[in-house]
């Protein structure tokens, strides 16, 4: 029996050569970042080239990009399908809440979180602020969703999740758990949160998280501390107290060695 060897059409590249094209790709890259000029003479220009299925040719615009020395300030490609979301010089003007609600939500959120970053703590309240103001157009994505994209979601997710989303109204929960919370404050203290001196205000805190399953209050401080907290935690100082490593990988699971326990 004669040895089978696949051929290869003239105008194909193997993955092989696509992976031989990458690596010389990289190698320069490794010194001083690389143009889009540069890409182009190293892929040999085959940006016409057919692929085997599965495998395609980056724009030389993403190579570059993608390759470039850390901490490299790119422009936005034109007609990018991504939305990009540049630094602001200009002071934080909360969407959802007002100003002085975003100021009494700051300080709950201080109290939750403890002693962090101030500008983690910024970026935890903002957070809160984009995923509420959010939230309302989520929910009405959720509900026109195509019956057979539905089926496949609760098929992943759960049932409850994806009900959850689509009747989920938390704009509403926290506008009513601030109210519910500055009525608590005047009935305990005779003056609104912000008014209150800082231990007043982590008791304050402190009580509502006690509060009843369907109480407005419990409603407003579980929306509120898991978002805090998603807010924290993804930002640089939450990801550095996790020791996040990007797409690092671990030989071994850290913090599980075996030990002998003492005789």
């Amino acid at each position: 029996m004669s040895e089978f060897k696949p051929t290869k059409m003239s105008n194909e590249v193997t993955r092989r050569e696509w992976l031989m094209i990458l690596g010389r790709v990289a190698a320069i890259a490794g010194f001083s970042g690389v143009a889009p000029e540069l890409v182009a003479m190293t892929t040999g220009g085959h940006s016409s080239t057919a692929l085997p299925p599965g495998l395609y040719y980056a724009s030389q615009e993403h190579l570059s990009e993608a390759l470039a020395e850390p901490g490299t300030k790119h422009a936005i490609p034109p007609g990018s399908e991504t939305e990009y979301a540049g630094p602001s010089t200009a002071p934080f003007r909360p969407q959802f809440f007002s100003d002085t609600e975003f100021r009494a939500i700051r300080r709950i959120i201080e109290i939750l979180l403890g002693p962090v970053d101030a500008g983690a703590l910024s970026q935890s309240a903002e957070w809160l602020d984009l995923y509420l103001y959010s939230s309302a157009h989520v929910r009405e994505a959720a509900l026109k969703l195509d019956p057979l994209h539905r089926a496949l979601a609760a098929a992943y997710y759960g049932e409850e999740p994806v009900r959850e989303l689509e009747t989920a109204d938390p704009q509403n929960s926290v506008r009513s758990g601030l109210q519910a919370l500055q009525q608590l404050s005047v009935e305990h203290y005779a003056k609104p949160f912000l008014a209150l001196d800082e231990s007043q205000q982590a008791n304050l805190v402190g009580a509502i998280s006690t509060a009843g399953r369907e109480s407005p209050l419990h409603k407003f401080y579980e929306i509120t501390r898991t978002e805090a907290a998603r807010g924290y935690y993804t930002s640089a100082a939450g990801l550095k107290e996790l020791d996040y490593k990007g797409n690092w990988y671990y030989l071994a699971c850290p913090g599980c060695e075996q030990r002998t326990p003492p005789h």
